[in-house]
């Protein structure tokens, strides 16, 4: 068993050309996932996440993927979109914000986001057979965001809520810190991600 791999659901989102957060550029799947596998090896540490079972893993962009978030300013706030989506199939849709039309900076780091095979296990009890998501390792990268720094931008607050709803609704089931949460929206009422 690797220690981490890919999930279908991070492999659905960030290496399709059409999504609107990170997008892998230049590696596959695959690839990512060894990269993933060989710093671990090399001594990388998870850093920890917002719940135990999740936990960062900082690598070098070795691509060109370009940094999934941009500051709002006076020069682009014209090009900020909105609209109603859900991540996947049955999930609700929630209202969203984007830049069209910016180019955003190559990211110098990739945030892995992982979660526990135990993690994966419980969130894969609401869903359909057909649709559950466990690969065969320890952790599973469920996304992916590309930063300029190795550290973590905040979770958007309508991540946090979605968590909070539980599985059923495509979260986690990790109740809201409103602590976090406060500091995220100051974060995102200045940022938006990049399209």
């Amino acid at each position: 068993m690797r220690k981490i791999d890919m999930t279908a659901f991070a492999l659905g989102r960030h290496f399709r050309p059409d999504f609107a957060g990170t997008r892998i550029v230049g590696m596959t799947s695959e690839e990512l996932a060894e990269l993933a596998n060989r710093e671990l090896e090399a001594g990388a540490v998870l850093v920890d996440g917002y719940a135990p079972f999740c936990k960062h893993l900082f690598v070098r962009n070795p691509g060109a993927t370009k940094a999934g978030i941009a500051a709002i300013t006076p020069d682009n706030g014209h090009l900020l979109r909105s609209g109603y989506e859900a991540r996947r199939e049955g999930e609700l849709p929630v209202l969203t914000r984007w830049f069209e039309g910016l180019e955003a900076p190559r990211a110098e780091w990739l945030d892995l986001i992982l979660y526990s095979r135990e993690q994966l296990e419980e969130e894969d009890k609401e869903k359909p057979v057909d649709e559950r998501d466990v690969p065969n390792a320890e952790w599973g990268i469920v996304s992916i965001n590309a930063e300029l720094q190795p550290a973590e931008s905040p979770m958007p607050p309508i991540t946090a809520m979605r968590n909070a709803l539980g599985s059923a609704e495509g979260g986690s089931g990790v109740a809201l810190d409103r602590e976090a949460y406060t500091r995220s929206v100051e974060f995102w009422s200045t940022h938006a991600s990049v399209r």
